[in-house]
């Protein structure tokens, strides 16, 4: 039979503990961090939100930078006129996921 030295399995329990609670406060977000999950899905719906863009005639998605963090999108970039910053807002309003729309879109400046 093992004897197992109380002293030996006591230190194993603390070190186990302590490992697992570093693995779980590395993996909870934070105010500027986002979790893995989080990373995911912002990245999932920053696809549909540039697949949507794409999508609609009145956007040129080229010109249109998309990003997003705990599902607020950010739109930034340039549009032709003031109509088509409001269809790239609502197009993105419309994708599943995004609970708001943050458009720092501006229109193209005048050559001359």
């Amino acid at each position: 039979m093992v004897k197992i030295n109380p002293v030996i399995a006591q230190r194993s329990w603390v070190a186990l503990t302590f490992a697992m609670m570093i693995l779980l406060v590395g993996c909870a977000s934070q105010a500027s961090r986002e979790s893995t999950g989080e990373y995911i899905d912002d990245t999932a719906i920053t696809a549909k939100v540039k697949a949507a863009l794409v999508a609609d005639k009145e956007v040129s998605a080229l010109s249109v930078n998309v990003e997003t963090f705990r599902g607020v999108v950010q739109l930034s970039g340039f549009a032709d006129s003031q109509r088509e910053i409001s269809r790239a807002a609502s197009v993105t309003r419309g994708v599943k996921g995004v609970k708001s729309v943050k458009n720092d879109l501006r229109i193209k400046p005048k050559d001359g």
